[in-house]
């Protein structure tokens, strides 16, 4: 039974009954005062459709139900609602709602995403940029409009037309934003990635799209070091004709050296001299190429996601309005490389006219509260993270709450890798008792959520609060019906805005079509492993190509790594089930925490928490050492690479990993050829 901490007060853990989820027990954590509700985006948006189509919803569910079970007039009210700006309307919402994919969204508008996310010209903070040992640096919606609109002037002389790709590989800063809106100002497709891909992974990325114009900063901190940036942009430019301009934004110096960099050009110089010009948007349709996006690349070459300029707008507005209850006094927050799509998503916020703080750099420094004592400084009302560093902010013994004063703090979100039980105790317990919690998930592929927060609802532990809107989110069996409170293959059985209008050098469709519709024709399938409750709650288990299989009982990873993450004697770990003797039987590889070993006492503690905790079948039958845990330049474990090690089988692309190193260990490992 859940004991309601004396601190908490009572109208926020107003039951401490705990609730059925499944074959386990949620706990009520956090609930919305009706005034709360009332003041939402969200409650706003539920009158609105009460209006416009005389309905009487007072749930969420009842918003939910109609959203999926009327998905063009949904859509309809959500361009309303969020003002989007086009120069021509729309003819209809959607052609046809049975094409998936294929199905067109919004034909006939012309509108530009820039347009609408530079919608603010006043005087208020637009961004307020933190980096490592730097003191911060802030732009008004009024500084930002016209820098962009200089960069834009520039672009337009160098010939940058609708459909060039215009690249970063930039650190988390302004001119990373600013770059990315000139370019789709003018009609071009942005790509980016993080200054800590490798050269490789750069080309993997970069070869296939051919850009013409690639920004860079001169380089990028971590961990207090000076990392230089244009030696490696050298390389890659052998190998990337394509580039015609290098553009060199200052950072670590204010005046390096580009010499040793071809067709390179100063950030400053590059501007424009016009002091104020107007931006000339580019009138586009709503399924213009705004992003390529880029699968991990771990099977392979990463595949290149393209992704329009009205989905991805209006799908992100339906998120940080509604689901995030982003306003224009907020002042949002996400710790992002520009290699995630967070950082896309993040952006986005500026057509809210909220204050967007951007970081970059270890967030761990100087201090392991850095980021928290920036949440402190710039009064950050929503703060959104990964799973992985709350766990690390756990295991380092940090306690926001008590360190820093964050009154303003309404909402912590958090996305990556399933949220434990333990990692929500942890935010109410350490950061602060009154806030939503919203885990999110979704994937790269959407530039968005399946499932995600909710204003109107309350908040249990390890669950996400609700399916996004719109969204007819399902859990299949293996049989391909839909259940709740039974495990399944996360599916989407209807088309929405911001799929992927096609993957780059893909004409027939072919790419596009086996990663998601092959198992279900007219199906997505996502991949993850969830459970949907009665409740409308959603609780992900991890990758369905990762889970475990022994018996023939699908388990998934997370419920294993919640336990893990509880131990102290456990740095990190990664589980994989290894085809053994016409079966599966599960191995768990764990990095024992400084101070520690893996003793044979230890290995009975790992496997009577997890009997204990989660059941005999996620009991591992072997448990081996681990120097390092090998991840994605995501930061996502890859239980897959490790499994193919085990068992012999090649991992075709190293470079998408951020330590390919740790690969090797898993090879041939004698111990694996054993009962």
């Amino acid at each position: 039974m859940y004991e309601i901490p004396k601190t908490m007060a009572m109208r926020h853990r107003f039951n401490d009954k705990p609730m059925e989820r499944g074959d386990r027990m949620s706990k009520l954590l956090w609930q919305p005062s009706a005034a709360q509700i009332k003041a939402s985006n969200m409650a706003r948006f539920m009158q609105t459709v009460n209006q416009r189509f005389q309905r009487d919803f007072s749930t969420y569910d009842q918003l939910y139900r109609w959203s999926v079970d009327n998905i063009p007039e949904f859509w309809a009210a959500m361009w309303d609602f969020a003002g989007i700006k086009a120069s021509a309307p729309y003819e209809r919402v959607v052609d046809d709602l049975k094409k998936m994919p294929g199905a067109r969204w919004f034909p006939g508008a012309r509108l530009n995403f820039a347009e609408n996310l530079l919608r603010y010209r006043d005087y208020r903070l637009a961004v307020i940029f933190k980096g490592e040992d730097q003191e911060p640096i802030r732009m008004t919606y009024a500084e930002l409009y016209n820098e962009v609109a200089r960069l834009a002037v520039s672009l337009r002389e160098a010939g940058v037309q609708p459909g060039d790709r215009v690249v970063g590989f930039m650190p988390n800063m302004p001119q990373s934003i600013i770059a990315m809106l000139a370019a789709v100002s003018t009609g071009a497709t942005w790509s980016s990635c993080s200054p800590d891909f490798g050269i490789k992974g750069v080309l993997d990325r970069f070869g296939q799209i051919r850009p013409k114009v690639l920004f860079t900063a001169n380089g990028y901190f971590f961990k207090g070091r000076r990392i230089d940036s244009l030696a490696r942009i050298a390389d890659i430019l052998k190998q990337l004709p394509s580039i015609e301009k290098v553009v060199v934004v200052p950072y670590t110096e204010q005046e390096a050296d580009i010499s040793g960099v071809p067709n390179a050009v100063h950030y400053r110089d590059y501007l424009s001299a016009d002091a104020a010009p107007d931006i000339e948007f580019e009138q586009l349709p709503f399924e213009h190429p705004l992003y390529v996006m880029y699968s991990s690349g771990t099977t392979g070459l990463p595949k290149c996601m393209v992704q329009s300029a009205g989905g991805i707008l209006i799908h992100h507005l339906k998120e940080l309005m509604l689901h995030t209850d982003l306003k224009r006094e907020d002042t949002i927050f996400y710790f992002t490389t520009c290699g995630w799509m967070m950082w896309n998503w993040l952006t986005s916020s500026l057509a809210t006219g909220a204050t967007l703080v951007l970081f970059d750099g270890n967030p761990f420094h100087p201090h392991p509260g850095a980021l928290w004592e920036l949440a402190q400084n710039e009064k950050i009302t929503v703060f959104g993270t990964s799973a992985g560093y709350i766990a690390a902010l756990q295991s380092a013994g940090v306690q926001p709450g008590k360190q820093y004063d964050l009154t303003p703090l309404r909402a912590v979100l958090s996305t990556g890798s399933p949220l434990s039980e333990e990692g929500f105790d942890f935010i109410y317990n350490e950061v602060k008792e009154d806030l939503q919690l919203a885990s999110i998930s979704g994937g790269t592929d959407l530039n968005g959520c399946f499932a995600l927060g909710n204003p109107m609802l309350p908040v249990y532990a390890g669950e996400l609060q609700c399916r996004a809107l719109a969204m007819k989110v399902e859990a299949f069996d293996e049989s391909g019906n839909a259940v709740t409170n039974q495990q399944g293959e996360l599916v989407c059985t209807a088309p929405f805005p911001s799929m992927p209008i096609y993957f780059w050098d893909d004409p027939d469709g072919k790419k596009y079509h086996s990663a998601y519709f092959d198992v279900y024709p007219n199906i997505w399938r996502h991949g993850d492993f969830i459970t949907v409750n009665d409740r409308g709650g959603v609780v992900i288990y991890g990758r369905s190509d990762a889970t475990l299989n022994p018996g023939g009982v699908r388990i998934g990873t997370a419920e294993i790594y919640r336990v893990m993450e509880q131990m102290e004697e456990i740095e990190d770990s990664v589980v994989v089930g290894q085809s053994w003797k016409g079966d599966v039987r599960i191995i768990l590889f764990v990095k024992p925490a400084e101070g520690f070993e893996l003793t044979d006492e230890l290995q009975t503690k790992i496997r009577k928490n997890i009997l204990s905790q989660a059941s005999p079948r996620h009991v591992p039958k072997k448990i081996l050492l681990t120097p390092a845990v090998p991840y994605t330049l995501n930061m996502k474990k890859v239980e897959l690479a490790v499994k193919k090690m085990i068992e012999g089988q090649p991992v075709l692309n190293r470079d998408a990993l951020s330590n390919p190193e740790a690969l090797d260990y898993f090879a041939d490992l004698p111990e694996l050829q054993e009962e």
